[in-house]
């Protein structure tokens, strides 16, 4: 029963992929965290500049 188990848990590649595609996920996410943390600050201080010539 074990050994079944086993061949047909080596004969498929479905479990590969997903490992796969969580890499890449994990990946993507962590670039986009440390771009919105580098550079988030100083997009705020873009927005600063039109505030202050077009407010009160």
């Amino acid at each position: 029963m074990l050994s079944h188990l086993l061949r047909r848990l080596r004969r498929g590649e479905q479990g590969a992929t997903a490992v796969e595609y969580a890499l890449m996920v994990s990946g993507i996410a962590i670039v986009i965290i440390a771009g919105v943390t580098l550079f988030g600050t100083k997009a705020s201080e873009l927005f600063l500049i039109p505030a202050g010539v077009f407010g009160p």
